[in-house]
This record gives structure tokens, sequence and C-alpha cells, in this order.
């Protein structure tokens, strides 16, 4: 296998090529909408910190799958100092990555690179396998990765009753419960062993998305009208609604987020 890697510049990370770059299910419109103070981005990371404790401070090594521009590398850089190596397709979102300390590379997992077998002792996998028709051969191919006694952290949208246009502008092909993630995840001898919903107090906002989107057709005003906060007082407002809920909780949401490891 021959390795490419494009050097930065003022616009563009440093990307290691392991394979070619490929179309994926997902917005392009979004790289551009989220950040790192979006009111979503920062709660998404609150719940992972609560939920997982240590295991970014205690991983020998650390990947994301689907790292897109790099929002949970950067925050996990900030709060742990730890480098994340990041996989993606996307090359629009790769060269928009906003890491600092850690390696990005296009690289598909399916292609089983023998240097990353059985390399990460904890892979991240944050809004991705809601874009994966084939969830099976996917986990399959993570797992392929994943140090002994290694652990996943998945997050993924939550409940099938807030499947929308939004979703299928972004390329969403389901919403999960636990109960459907546990379907996903068993038959590949993976456990849950701890889990949440998240989004309670965002649950209005997210039916109300809903129904606004329901005569709209344009993806990226989809997109933008779906996820965009508009406002810097609105982000704030959201910020703290989203924060008035308790984790883990087991009631609703409109994310899950979950812990895994290989069954022994």
């Amino acid at each position: 296998m021959v390795m490419r890697v494009v050097s930065s510049t003022a616009e563009t990370r440093e990307i290691t090529y392991l394979s070619p770059p490929a179309d994926v299910s997902m917005a392009a419109r979004w790289f551009e909408i989220a950040d790192l103070d979006h009111f979503w981005i920062r709660r998404r990371f609150s719940v992972f910190q609560k939920l997982t404790g240590k295991l970014a401070v205690d991983a020998r090594e650390i990947a994301e799958i689907g790292c897109g521009h790099g929002l949970l590398q950067r925050q996990i850089e900030e709060a742990y100092g730890r480098e994340v190596t990041g996989f993606d397709l996307n090359e629009f979102a790769l060269r928009k990555n906003l890491s600092c300390l850690s390696a990005i590379c296009c690289y598909d997992i399916y292609d089983r690179n023998p240097k990353l077998k059985c390399r990460f002792d904890l892979i991240l996998l944050f809004d991705v396998l809601e874009h994966i028709a084939d969830e099976g051969r996917f986990l399959e191919a993570l797992i392929f990765h994943l140090a002994p006694g290694g652990r996943v952290v998945i997050n993924v949208p939550a409940g099938h009753w807030a499947y929308s246009r939004y979703d299928q502008a972004a390329g969403h092909v389901r919403r999960y419960s636990i109960r459907s993630l546990r379907k996903a995840v068993v038959p590949h001898n993976l456990k849950i062993t701890s889990w949440t919903y998240w989004g309670l107090p965002l649950v209005p906002t997210l039916l109300l998305r809903k129904l606004w989107l329901r005569r709209k057709s344009d993806k990226d005003e989809i997109i933008s009208a779906g996820f965009d906060s508009r406002t810097n007082i609105i982000n704030r407002s959201l910020t703290v609604i989203s924060r008035c809920e308790p984790t883990p909780q087991k009631f609703l949401g409109t994310s899950l987020m979950a812990a895994l490891e290989v069954r022994l």
C-alpha cells in the first residue's frame, strides 16, 4: 500500500492518505455550521466526560472513526492533552480539521490496514453509525482496529419518532433506541457497559424542527434550518437549557451515547 502525505497550508491540515478519498453520506453544509462553540457540540462532550470517566486518560492510543473536521479531537486535546488519530474518507472535512496535536488520515476502515490491527485502546464513533447502511460489516471492521480489552464509545441520534427531513438531508439511515443499538452490536460480540440518553430538554425543539422542515426540499436549507443556532443569544440559551438534565438517564433524549467492550 502506498501512503501519500499532503502537507498543510494556512487553510488545510496535513493529511495522511492510507485510502483514496470517497463520497460519504454526510452533508457538507453541516461542517460549515458545526463549531466548538455550538451548544450541541459542547453538550455532547460534557455527556461524554460524565459517562466515560477516565477512559480518555487511561487509553494508550485513541482513534476517532469518522472524525470529520475534528471537533471531538480538539475537545479531547484541550481537556486531556491527548492525541486522537482521526480517520475519515471525506476530504472536504479533513482539510478543515481543527485538531492541533492529532494525526488525521484519509482511511477506509474496510481496508483493514495491517499496521492498524488491534492498535487502539479507545475508539470513538460519534454520529457515524446512523449513516451506515450495513451496520454489521462496519462494526466488524471497527473491531479489527480495537486492542484487546479496548473500549468503544458510540453516539447516535435517538428516537425513531423524531426521524425527519433533517435526517434525510444529513444522510441518516436511521435513529436509535437503546434496544435497537443493542440489537446492532450484540451479534458482533460487543456489549454495552454503560449508556445514557441525552438532550431531553431539547425534545420540544426537535419536534418543532420536524414540523418546520416538512415542506422544505433543498438539502442545504434543511441542514441550515435544522442545526444552525443562528445567533449567539440563541446558542447561549440552548447551552443553558441543554444542561438542565442529569446524566446518565434512561428515559428519553434526542441522542444516545454508549460505552462498549468486546465480550470475553
